[in-house]
């Protein structure tokens, strides 16, 4: 039996989270009453009100929808939220994220796309190409694709392209036809302990590829040996070792053109207007899914051209003649050095001043030394303190940390108010905003600030 057909009214507790309003989305999409709590209305939050979805932004059990067949909730929720208690104690159907996922792919023909990083860039471009072609997929994305304002969509063929989240294990929940493996990157190390714990996770992941399936992955990954599949692809466009790479490449007015190469195939003139040399691998990844799945090279092309980027992931917020200011949600070490990288390719001229909030205390902790060596490739670093999402504080932990391990000489921690007093001083030619708290919220004050 299918779960998800008896499901006609569904209550989700952190609603507003970029993962779960895609599944919001997609109930709304199958006619089921959708409804729903956060701690704060967002932009998103309100798409989803307008979108017919009811939300409230009180902890309070008189206001949630006790007739809802199914609770979802994030891990994100403190085991002690009220809504989530009363829902538990009184026997409700009570599911995480992931579970609900793994209802939805038992039965679909799955494109999952996992890695410490770069995972929702490749699920979006995936999911971009496949709908652009007219091959047509349901889209569960862990951000909102520029190109359609939207984090969700749907269409009549059982195709799923979904991000695998390795948090809390979820994607070894999930059923890969195509399993994509960027990377496997030590993080999330307060729930695996180790590095090679996160890499078992990963061999783990590709395990489930069902029979006469394919594993995309990035050339080099240090359990490359480990991974097995009827189809296996690598993908590294500075590599020619690799299955799937690039010729040729020029950098023209901020976008790459190049031509991509394999043993038996080659796509040339392809155009992709995102800043960001690793996009250049996300996308390799994209169309090696692409091209095994029989989409034709024309259309992968147009595609491809025509693909306008996630919003976070290097988004300019301002490009004019006198300042650029660009958004990332870079939030690990490997991810702040491809954006650095990827800033000095198109602008290698201009100083390079990075205002980094660092996410999550655990992670601030376990990754000090690898955050002070990216911060280092920057000209100038603006440090805001930590933002704390699910935790709480811990002792010693602070941007401090990271700020003393430093060599750079430009370098400090600020305050949120007297970052904005020194952008309006100081009016930095080359901007980069990074992080995956709430600095976004001060992405449009920045810019501005430097605009007028």
């Amino acid at each position: 039996m299918n779960k998800l057909t008896q499901i006609k009214n569904i209550y989700f507790i952190g609603i507003g989270g970029i993962g779960m309003s895609a599944l919001a989305r997609y109930f709304l999409s199958k006619g089921a009453k959708v409804s729903g709590y956060d701690k704060t209305s967002t932009v998103l939050t309100s798409s989803l009100e307008q979108e017919g979805i009811t939300i409230h932004y009180s902890e309070d059990i008189a206001l949630a929808d006790k007739n809802a067949d199914v609770v979802v909730y994030t891990p994100a929720i403190p085991a002690n939220h009220a809504e989530l208690v009363y829902f538990r104690e009184n026997n409700y159907t009570v599911v995480k994220r992931s579970d609900i996922l793994q209802w939805i792919t038992e039965n679909s023909f799955n494109i999952c796309v996992a890695g410490t990083h770069g995972k929702t860039t490749v699920t979006s471009m995936i999911a971009h190409i496949l709908r652009h072609s007219q091959f047509g997929c349901n889209a569960f994305l862990g951000g909102i694709a520029a190109n359609y304002q939207t984090n969700f969509w749907s269409h009549e063929k059982n195709v799923v392209v979904v991000e695998a989240d390795e948090y809390d294990r979820s994607f070894l929940k999930l059923f890969p036809d195509i399993a994509v493996i960027t990377s496997m990157d030590p993080d999330h190390l307060d729930i695996y302990g180790t590095a090679n714990e996160v890499e078992n996770a990963f061999v783990q992941f590709a395990g489930k590829v069902k029979p006469g399936g394919c594993i995309v992955s990035k050339l080099g990954l240090t359990r490359e040996a480990e991974l097995h599949a009827d189809f296996q692809y690598t993908y590294d466009y500075n590599n020619l070792r690799a299955n799937i790479s690039i010729k040729n490449l020029q950098v023209i007015n901020g976008s790459y053109y190049f031509s991509v190469v394999s043993a038996k195939w080659e796509i040339n003139d392809m155009i992709l207007h995102m800043g960001g040399l690793h996009n250049i691998d996300n996308i390799l990844a994209a169309i090696s899914v692409a091209k095994h799945i029989g989409i034709s090279d024309d259309k992968i092309r147009l595609a491809v051209e025509s693909y306008k980027g996630v919003k976070r992931r290097f988004e300019y917020a301002l490009k004019s003649e006198k300042h650029t200011v660009i958004d990332d949600y870079a939030h690990h070490p490997e991810e702040l050095n491809a954006l650095i990288a990827g800033v000095r390719s198109i602008f290698p001229n201009i100083k390079l001043t990075l205002v980094f909030q660092p996410h999550l205390f655990s992670r601030t902790k376990d990754q000090a030394e690898g955050f002070a060596k990216s911060l280092d490739l920057a000209d100038e670093v603006l440090l805001l303190p930590i933002y704390p999402a699910r935790e709480l504080p811990m002792e010693g932990v602070n941007s401090e940390l990271v700020l003393h391990k430093m060599k750079l000489v430009n370098k400090q921690v600020i305050q949120k108010e007297a970052l904005l007093n020194w952008m309006s001083e100081n009016k930095p030619e080359l901007v980069v905003m990074a992080g995956a708290g709430d600095i976004d919220a001060m992405v449009k004050i920045v810019k501005d600030i430097l605009e007028n």
